[in-house]
């Protein structure tokens, strides 16, 4: 019998996942569909009970409803509710049970493609929406101590260190600040949208101090090198872009759902490709 699994948002038409995951059902011969779900937000409670009636044996989920669709799940792992947000759901003994994947994969991508252990690393955090929360409640959660947030609302930055049940090392301060002080940092992330497609030519702040071993990471990867990463690689610094995140967030909730692990490399080539591997 084929397993139905899928993804929902609003708008979901952007969503690379039934791309990606589609290919790797296939790839390991299970028999299962993968499918986007357009749902509104006065929808998902519905929509929720009517994937449970029908048999979803898992989905993810996409903005806008990785928080509103809390009140709905039978059971929250215990990340998922400090972050505030799911973006997988399994199904578990006719229970849909939600979980947070979007640390551990940029996790993942940032032992991937930087060091495998890097809790004695100094980092700076831009931004303080939902990306930053889950990146940062993980990163803490996994034992790295010395975060700082930089964002053009403190007061935001500070409310997110003052929520956060990990200890840590942590500063509030505003991106001027962070630009004065980017040496200290040896790993910079980048959580704003600050960049994406259509605003190719933005960027967050100069990184004219920027230490000339760093590592900075930004988890847009539409387009592929954003203007923060450009102006990186020509200081010195190595980059990484947010595919490896997507990917690796992907793997976990393929993981997750049917006990194999998929191919990461694999996934990542299909969105390029889909993407065309280029600025878009």
């Amino acid at each position: 019998m084929i397993k139905l699994y899928g993804v929902i948002g609003d708008p979901i038409v952007q969503s690379m996942s039934p791309v990606m995951q589609s290919q790797e059902f296939e790839k390991l011969d299970i028999e299962a569909h993968y499918h986007p779900f357009h749902i509104l937000g006065k929808d998902l409670h519905d929509a929720v009970k009517g994937m449970k009636a029908i048999g979803v044996e898992g989905f993810n989920v996409t903005s806008p409803h990785k928080t509103t669709i809390m009140p709905f799940l039978d059971y929250i792992d215990p990340l998922a509710k400090v972050i505030g947000a799911v973006n997988t759901v399994v199904r578990i003994n006719d229970e849909f049970h939600g979980y947070n994947t979007d640390g551990i994969g940029y996790i993942k991508a940032l032992q991937a493609d930087w060091k495998e252990d890097f809790k004695n690393e100094k980092a700076l955090i831009i931004g303080a929406g939902g990306a930053a929360k889950a990146i940062f409640y993980t990163l803490l959660s996994k034992g790295m101590k010395n975060i700082d947030i930089g964002n053009r609302s403190v007061d935001k930055a500070k409310q997110l260190i003052d929520d956060c049940p990990y200890e840590g090392n942590s500063n509030a301060i505003s991106l001027k600040e962070a630009e004065e002080n980017l040496e200290q940092y040896q790993l910079i992330i980048q959580t704003t949208s600050i960049g994406m497609y259509p605003n190719l030519s933005e960027s967050p702040l100069s990184l004219e101090n920027i230490q000339q071993d760093a590592f900075v990471s930004d988890i847009i990867y539409n387009p592929f090198e954003t203007a923060l990463l450009k102006e990186a690689k020509e200081r010195g610094a190595k980059t990484q872009n947010g595919l490896g995140m997507f990917v690796y967030q992907g793997a976990l909730a393929f993981e997750k759902w049917t006990g194999q692990t998929p191919d990461a490399n694999r996934m990542s080539e299909i969105v390029m490709k889909h993407l065309g591997g280029k600025l878009c």
